[in-house]
């Protein structure tokens, strides 16, 4: 069976119903692969369970149970009505807090803040 790209050009997922591995943790372990491997990059949107059960050919509650094992996994969040996307794990957390905290330093001096007054704005924000 040929990989099945969802419309939305998430993961290219193979299902082998003749494997041993149940269908779930097929698509699991292939998800999880190609997030661990960049293929799948963080906020990388998924398709819905229902769309990718169809495209495999698969019952809904089975595609839901990877995703809810991905997500105890932590590696994809799920954001109601936003969708399941591919988390931040890792060295891509902190990379995503350096653009973050760019960004905000870039702010603050298009602001004119004094840098003190910055680092406390950010040490209340965090508590």
């Amino acid at each position: 069976m040929p990989p099945v790209p969802p419309a939305s050009a998430g993961p290219r997922l193979v299902v082998d119903p003749a494997s041993s591995v149940p269908p779930f943790e097929q698509v699991r372990q292939q998800i999880e692969q190609q997030a661990a491997s960049g293929v799948l990059p963080p906020g990388a949107r998924l398709p819905t369970v229902r769309g990718l059960a169809a495209e495999l050919g698969l019952a809904a509650n089975t595609v839901a149970r990877a995703y809810r094992e991905l997500e105890q996994d932590g590696v994809v969040v799920t954001r109601g009505r936003s969708g399941t996307v591919v988390a931040v794990r890792g060295e891509d957390r902190e990379r995503e807090g350096r653009v973050a905290a760019t960004a905000f330093a870039r702010r603050v001096r298009e602001l004119g803040l004094d840098p003190d007054v910055a680092l406390r704005l950010v040490r209340d924000a965090l508590r």
